[in-house]
């Protein structure tokens, strides 16, 4: 017979027998639809017991002999044949479940046949569905035996191996497809269960400590100890009272999203500790995503084109690792959970009632308290610093237009210097820390004394005193604008503001005075600069227009006694009419610190390619910037050196009429001046003039370049107005 076929005998009126085509049995009895006889309704059977002759329906013709021989071909049987030929039928195909006949006498019904109509064979589907209909009982598949792989007489040896094995081909069918992948996974997991629970259990350990460190993450550097991830997080008993309560559907979504959210806070944690680490602050989501394209430079610079994009996929991906891990985490719990929710639920009462013990005792390991909720404060604390931000951005807005000298005359500004050659510089990264720290302060005091008593031998004077700068560790520009604004510029957004008003700036209070000639000498700036109209700067000299053809420092494009070297002999040494106002920052002392430019002949300087050997023989920034303490000694020694260049250049071309007033910008970041550092920097002024200095005597600052311990410290947005006003200006304000 064909292998998905089985025979079925129907007697005519002639007492002819035909056979009849059936779709093949599945391993599991099913439900399936009956077919139906051409000429007259059927009776249907349920699935017979193993080994078990289904009823067959007699013709009312005389009974034949059974032990007539089955003929050669089925199609031409005689009906004495039938029964014997379904017993046979019963034995090859335990799970058949009918058999089609004609009406029997009354004395032969089967107690399991029912009438019903049956589709033709014709009209039989081509698979049979896996599982039954939810009103019919679940009939075990029967086993095949021995005794149905025997052959009844006359049929052919090759039906019967080909019937068992139709079962196995329908099946596939109907199983749920799956991928390639999966159906391995579960084909190892069934190979090696040992292992594969092994994996499991670890996993879901790791899961488990991953959800848990992100929940208490501090995200301060200082804080990133193991006494920072010992607590009890609430967040964790909240969330699993939730996930336990939820059907599967709205489990899954809260879990995934639930992932997610603890994620971004675990990357925010990590950028807190960052700009804690460099800018001694935390991330600031709305204004400080700009800083991460002068972050990108600065690595190109220090590190290289490939160094600096290494560091960018980095960036990218350790964020996306972190939301995805994490989201897989929560979702992985969430689903154990749901699984033991009774477990669950018992964990969750315990935990809880410790918890409420650790909070009402304020238990603590360290300063870390047991009683953990450092994600829901975290959310608290930047939610209301997003809000700080917004609302500081409309009252600086209303800050920026109020002036104590926005409407005093020219002639009215610093009447007291008229005549005298002004400059302004700024040192970068000169800190507080420079003058005290153990490890750096040695070498620059020496520097600051030396170079005292080598101005002194010159003819000049100084004072020295501490003002606190608006940033730190980084955003030189911060500190420049505070300090020449009068205003506490700390952020990107206030810098935007202020530099797009026209709030008096202490060099423009110069050229407004009509008395000076301003200009600008910036060897840090390699693009488009439009602040110096805000400065007030009629000329700036930016790191292309001074002439260095030798190597570059790191991120500082050339040493600082180059650029003011070129500083005189473009600007300061030419003769004018008018006296000058100098604006210069040096960047010698820009991190990382590595290599150092060295002091050389000032007569050598040339075009700058002298450097080059020096560029050569000096320090791998990469060795540097991951060593603390050789970071500190390195950035000591850059200090020295633009002290050392700052004021050989006075002593060699200052005059009378010089007033020097140099500072740092910010003090240095945390990993060189440490986590609590203050943030005060340097200020001097230095001339040979001594009524330079009767003009600020009652500001009680210390003689010489370095500033006593005990001198006074301000506000760096405080100096603007003092300066102004010790040297005569009159303040005429303006209200915006």
């Amino acid at each position: 017979m064909p292998l998905n076929t089985r025979q079925r005998q129907k007697t005519d009126k002639a007492g002819a027998v035909t056979e009849g085509v059936l779709p093949a049995e599945e391993e599991r009895p099913e439900t399936e639809e009956r077919p139906e006889t051409e000429d007259r309704p059927q009776a249907e059977n349920r699935p017979q017991e193993k080994n078990q002759p289904q009823a067959e329906e007699i013709p009312a013709a005389p009974e034949p002999a059974p032990e007539q021989p089955a003929p050669a071909e089925p199609a031409s049987a005689e009906p004495a044949s039938a029964e014997p030929a379904s017993r046979e039928q019963a034995s090859a195909e335990p799970a058949a479940r009918e058999q089609p006949a004609e009406k029997q006498p009354a004395q032969q019904p089967s107690a399991r046949e029912q009438p019903a109509e049956q589709p033709s064979a014709e009209k039989q589907p081509a698979e049979i569905p896996r599982h039954p209909p939810t009103d019919e009982p679940d009939t075990p598949a029967p086993e095949q035996t021995d005794a149905s792989a025997s052959s009844a007489p006359g049929e052919p040896a090759a039906d019967t191996p080909t019937e068992k094995s139709a079962p196995a081909e329908t099946v596939p069918a109907a199983a749920p497809a799956r991928s390639g992948w999966r159906r391995r996974l579960r084909a190892w997991q069934h190979g090696h269960p040992t292992a594969a629970r092994v994996i499991g259990i670890t996993v879901t350990v790791l899961a488990g400590l991953l959800v848990v460190v992100s929940l208490v993450m501090p995200n301060r550097p200082e804080n990133v100890r193991i006494a920072g991830f010992i607590g009890l997080p609430v967040e964790a008993l909240i969330g699993a009272v939730v996930l336990t309560a939820l059907p599967r559907r709205p489990r899954l979504i809260v879990a995934w999203l639930g992932g997610v959210v603890l994620g971004v806070m675990t990357v925010l944690n990590l950028l807190d500790i960052g700009f804690y680490q460099y800018l001694g602050r935390g991330f600031n989501v709305i204004l400080d995503w700009p800083l991460f394209s002068d972050a990108y430079s600065y690595l190109q610079d220090t590190l290289g084109g490939s160094g600096a994009l290494g560091v960018l996929l980095a960036a990218i991906a350790i964020p996306a690792v972190i939301l995805g891990v994490t989201a897989l985490a929560v979702v992985r719990l969430s689903n154990l959970m749901a699984r033991h929710r009774a477990t669950t639920t018992r964990t969750v009462l315990v935990l809880s009632m410790v918890w409420m013990t650790c909070q009402a005792l304020s238990l603590q390991v360290g300063d870390v308290p047991l009683a953990a909720e450092h994600t829901v404060t975290m959310l608290q604390y930047r939610s209301d610093r997003i809000r700080e931000t917004i609302r500081d951005e409309r009252e600086f807005s209303r800050t920026a237009k109020v002036d104590a000298f926005g409407d005093t005359p020219g002639s009215q500004l610093v009447p007291d210097l008229r005549g005298k050659d002004m400059i302004f510089t700024f040192i970068e990264s000169y800190g507080r820390s420079a003058v005290e720290d153990p490890i750096m302060a040695p070498g620059v005091d020496k520097t600051l004394d030396v170079s005292t008593q080598a101005l002194a031998k010159a003819g000049f004077h100084a004072k020295s005193g501490w003002l606190t700068s608006a940033t730190y560790g980084g955003s030189s520009w911060l500190g420049h604008s505070t300090f020449m604004s009068g205003l506490w510029v700390n952020n990107q957004n206030r810098y935007r503001t202020v530099t797009a008003s026209d709030h008096l700036t202490l060099t423009e209070a110069f050229k407004k005075t009509g008395a000076w000639d301003t200009v600008g000498v910036m060897p840090g700036v390699q693009k488009g600069w439009p602040e110096a109209k805000w400065y007030g700067l009629d000329k700036v000299y930016n790191a292309f227009q001074l002439g260095y053809r030798g190597p570059k420092f790191s991120w500082s494009t050339m040493p600082d006694q180059y650029a003011l070297e070129q500083f005189q002999q473009r600007v300061h040494g030419k003769k004018h009419d008018k006296p000058l106002m100098s604006f210069v920052i040096l960047t010698s002392s820009h991190q990382p610190w590595a290599p150092i430019p060295k002091m050389v002949g000032w007569d050598q300087l040339g075009n700058g390619s002298i450097f080059d050997a020096i560029q050569k023989a000096g320090n791998n920034p990469a060795d540097i910037i991951a060593d603390s303490t050789r970071s500190k000694e390195e950035y000591g020694k850059t200090v020295q050196y633009s002290v050392t260049a700052l004021t050989q250049w006075l002593e060699r071309y200052g005059n009378d009429d010089t007033v020097l007033v140099f500072l740092g910008d910010h003090q240095p970041i945390s990993r060189v001046s440490g986590n609590h550092a203050s943030r005060d920097v340097p200020c001097a002024i230095v001339a040979k003039d001594p009524k330079v200095f009767d003009k600020i005597a009652d500001w009680g600052w210390s003689d010489g370049l370095r500033p006593a311990h005990n001198a006074p410290v301000w506000k760096m947005s405080a100096f603007r107005d003092r300066f102004l006003t010790a040297y005569g200006s009159t303040p005429h304000p303006s209200k915006g």
